[in-house]
């Protein structure tokens, strides 16, 4: 069931709506909040550059992220091919 949430950020109000329950809702925005005051302290004070460096650095994360997973499924996936091999040649 979604359900609506009030979020401040960079001194903007939001409103999101989400189906996910309140404590991951929760620790999505302390995530962000805290990705937007790491880059608050590198981009200066204009809230653009912040938003976007904060997005480019989450960005970031999650392709690395995603590249690992990736790594790692192909290499379960090799395995599993080397096991039906060994499998199969006892047979």
């Amino acid at each position: 069931m979604k359900k609506r949430f009030e979020v401040r950020i960079l001194g903007q109000e939001l409103s999101v709506i989400s189906d996910s329950g309140d404590e991951h809702v929760a620790s999505v925005i302390r995530y962000v909040s805290g990705k937007v005051e790491e880059a608050g302290k590198t981009a200066g004070r204009n809230a653009l550059d912040i938003a976007i460096l904060a997005a480019l650095n989450i960005a970031d994360e999650y392709l690395q992220i995603m590249g690992a997973k990736e790594n790692i499924h192909n290499q379960l996936e090799n395995r599993a091919e080397q096991l039906i091999s060994l499998i199969n040649d006892r047979k």
